[in-house]
């Protein structure tokens, strides 16, 4: 019966050679080896890797060389189909690895034919073929390939790498089947739902990438298949699935409704197209719940580092309010132009004089010029000019935060040591003072809910605090001056009619163009919005906030 066979395989073998190697060449494990493949090993421990031949072998010799060693190999005689390599020592070993890492039982090959000269291995000839092996789990298939190299004494070798295992298989990688590892299959980075997958969002790719590369995601269950994995074993690449698992899961604060909402609102028609970023919290406890953003400038919510124009007033009125005392029936006058250390400052064009202006009114109409005045006379001349980076810091939280998973967001800046021109520019956001829609969100949060929280895309992230948390005079001041601003001043036009709404709009004068921004709260969330290129912030990001809030 076995003399049977082995006749019976050197014929099929003798014809698929008269074929020109088309076929299929299937030898099952457990056969004995044959009289040809035993000769074809012989020659190839004769082949001297130092004298390779200027002449590529010949179709005919390629395919040979090739036959005999996926002979060797599908009847797993491994250190014999080393032999027909130019390397038998580490083929031998890669072999074994191969068969051990994916539970090997069965291995057979067809359609074994030379496809020339091969384009990665100089001087070889270039020979495919299809793999089928049944492996831990199931069978797998792959088309794969060998580089037939000749010496200079006419025997040839298959030229050995990681590739010969699997096509692109790099150093120190391998192969194993069963249960899929961890990282083969990817790792799920979902909203608070638990289900919404924050990558099919546009904003939040590459936050949910990080957020996989670096949070340690919880529950799911692994599937079976075939994958590389590295040198540890942590999984690479997923190459066949013989059963789906359910992906291990990191859930983020991420509100998918909002996000959906965010999403169309950093497109509003009425932006023209103009880069805008947004950022939306849980005002209660920080928890990020949108972020969102267009343009080619990158993700502009969380590091759009921008002048933030007149939303800075938030910071500037309750520096004066903890430091100078003052309340909003203190007198602001609001005058058209202020010469402050040698520089003219003016206000935004619909802003009317008053000499008899409030704290609270110049709040409303956005007047500049009050609040430089106010800041150079209760802060600057009264021995404080660092008072509102120390407001910055230690009631609103300016710093450098981590809201997690690695996310980098670009830390705002308000000068303690600014001089000339910038110390004045600082109260109305100009100058050197930056920020970032992320922060003034935030601002807005600590205002809203009478204390800072550091905001986080993680649940259970650290979160900084701060050292001097708003005192409740301050936030009801804030409050109500925010309040006026939203139903009868600045932001009115968007926001006028919406129900605990509190606001304060910005325009930043950059180069030759401004950018809009407005910062806003209702009983539920936080929001900041700026539009590169925006006229004002109203007639921009007002826009972009109002969908926000009302959900639409």
């Amino acid at each position: 019966m076995n003399r049977a066979v082995k006749i019976g395989l050197a014929g099929t073998c003798t014809a698929l050679l008269a074929l020109g190697g088309i076929g299929t060449y299937n030898i099952l494990h457990g056969l004995a080896s044959g009289s040809a493949g035993d000769a074809d090993s012989r020659d190839a421990r004769a082949f001297d890797p130092s004298a390779l031949s200027s002449t590529p072998p010949s179709d005919a010799e390629a395919v040979k060389r090739a036959r005999a060693f996926l002979d060797g190999w599908s009847r797993q005689g491994l250190d014999g189909a080393a032999g027909d390599t130019d390397v038998p020592g580490t083929a031998s070993q890669a072999l074994r690895d191969y068969a051990d890492g994916l539970h090997l039982k069965k291995l057979s090959f067809g359609h074994i034919v030379s496809a020339g000269p091969s384009s990665v291995t100089p001087g070889a000839t270039k020979v495919t073929f299809d793999v089928t092996a049944q492996v831990a789990g199931g069978t797998w298939s792959y088309p794969s390939a060998v580089a037939v190299l000749k010496s200079t004494n006419g025997r040839t070798a298959v030229h050995w790498n990681n590739s010969v295992l699997y096509p692109g298989l790099g150093d120190g990688q391998s192969l194993t089947a069963g249960k899929l590892p961890a990282g083969a299959g990817g790792t799920k980075v979902a909203a608070s739902d638990g289900r919404t997958d924050l990558s099919g969002f546009a904003s939040l790719r590459d936050i949910a990438a990080t957020i996989a590369k670096n949070a340690k995601p919880t529950g799911g269950t692994p599937g079976t298949g075939v994958a590389v994995v590295d040198a540890e074993g942590a999984g690479v690449k997923t190459l066949k699935v013989f059963s789906k698992g359910r992906p291990a899961v990191v859930r983020t604060t991420i509100d998918a409704g909002l996000q959906t909402v965010a999403e169309r609102a950093v497109k509003d028609d009425h932006l023209q197209q103009k880069p805008a970023g947004t950022v939306a919290l849980d005002w209660r406890n920080g928890h990020i719940l949108a972020i969102a953003h267009s343009g080619d400038d990158g993700d502009i919510a969380i590091n759009g580092i921008k002048s933030p124009g007149s939303t800075m007033k938030i910071i500037t009125s309750a520096a004066l309010f903890d430091k100078a005392g003052l309340t909003p029936s203190s007198p602001a006058p609001c005058t058209d132009s202020l010469m402050a250390n040698s520089q003219l400052f003016h206000n935004d064009s619909g802003v009317r004089a008053n000499p008899g202006s409030s704290l609270a009114q110049a709040f409303t109409v956005s007047c500049n010029t009050s609040f430089i005045k106010d800041g150079f006379h209760h802060l600057v001349h009264g021995g404080d000019a660092s008072a509102l980076n120390d407001e910055a810091v230690n009631v609103f939280g300016m710093g450098n935060w981590s809201i997690g998973g690695g996310v980098a967001t670009t830390d705002p800046s308000i000068p303690p040591d600014v001089q000339g021109g910038d110390q004045a520019a600082q109260f109305i956001g100009q100058g050197k003072v930056t920020a970032t829609p992320l922060f003034m969100a935030s601002v807005a949060a600590t205002v809203r809910g009478a204390g800072f929280e550091q905001p986080v895309i993680l649940p259970g992230q650290h979160q900084e605090t701060v050292s001097r948390p708003i005192s409740a005079r301050t936030a009801g001041y804030l409050q109500s001056m925010m309040r006026n601003v939203a139903t009868s001043g600045t932001a009115a036009p968007r926001l006028g009619g919406l129900v605990g709404v509190g606001a304060k709009t910005g325009t930043a004068e950059e180069g030759d163009h401004t950018n809009g921004w407005l910062t806003a709260y209702n009983s539920r969330i936080s929001v900041a919005a700026l539009v590169e290129g925006g006229s004002s912030g109203v007639d921009s990001a007002g826009y972009v906030v109002r969908r926000l809030l009302t959900g639409s």
